[in-house]
């Protein structure tokens, strides 16, 4: 199998001027640490790219927003070169270390980063068949049936992935409120248990039994979440630069 490295946006910036090219760098020499030493294949992976590097209306361009994207420049240029600090040494080969990136919106990053003949990119759109098949992998130890899977989807369309999956977290939210209740509130909640627990006796959370009709329920309450906060404009106040 594959042994990845992986970095997250929010390594992508620091107080101390050009320490995440110096991470980028050293996490690339890491993977090839990895193919040398353990003779595995490897990568760098950074998550959400574009949430540390791209460029949002005003947002302000850091020296650290410029060093990470030449260093990943550089790292595409020339990937078998690649130093941290120490004395040059002719001898010093690093192993070609793929560098795969994700994010939602690449047309925030620097233009050049992004140029064909850099980066490959890859774009993913699911099907609604993909959708469905993802969403049942949800809910499989749920024993929620494919037809009901179906239903949920088609109740909820155009919604992201994660939508689907904050169904079965809101019912897990609504049974373990009840559960607080039920042993007394959660006022009483640390006593209680720090009581219980020397006790030898602590109460037991059974968790919920999904169903269609519940997971319909907490979707309906998440919609009118998501309508409540695009009513208020208050997402359109806090971020009217971006469409600059």
């Amino acid at each position: 199998g594959i042994e990845p490295i992986i970095m997250s946006a929010g390594e992508l910036e620091s107080e101390n001027a050009g320490e995440p090219g110096r991470l980028i760098r050293e996490r690339y020499r890491t993977a090839s640490q990895v193919v040398q030493n353990q003779g595995k294949m490897s990568c760098l992976t950074i998550n959400d790219i574009d949430a540390g590097l791209g460029r949002f209306g005003n947002t302000q361009v850091t020296v650290n927003n410029q060093i990470a994207v030449g260093t990943l420049m550089n790292l595409s240029d020339n990937p078998t070169r690649v130093s941290i600090g120490q004395k040059w040494r002719e001898s010093d080969v690093t192993h070609r270390i793929p560098v795969i990136v994700t994010g939602n919106d690449f047309s925030t990053l620097y233009a050049p980063l992004i140029r064909d003949g850099r980066m490959e990119k890859f774009y993913w759109q699911p099907t609604h068949e993909d959708i469905i098949n993802i969403v049942q992998r949800m809910y499989e130890k749920d024993g929620i049936s494919r037809d009901a899977v179906e239903s949920i989807v088609d109740s909820f369309p155009n919604q992201a992935l994660d939508f689907y999956g904050a169904l079965r977290s809101r019912t897990y939210d609504k049974s373990t409120l009840k559960w607080i209740d039920e042993i007394g509130g959660y006022e009483n909640l640390s006593d209680k248990l720090l009581r219980e627990r020397k006790e030898g006796k602590l109460p037991t959370f059974v968790p919920p039994k999904q169903t269609l009709e519940a997971l319909l329920e907490s979707g309906h309450s998440l919609i009118e979440e998501q309508e409540l906060i695009m009513n208020t404009k208050l997402s359109k106040e806090y971020m009217k630069n971006m469409d600059d």
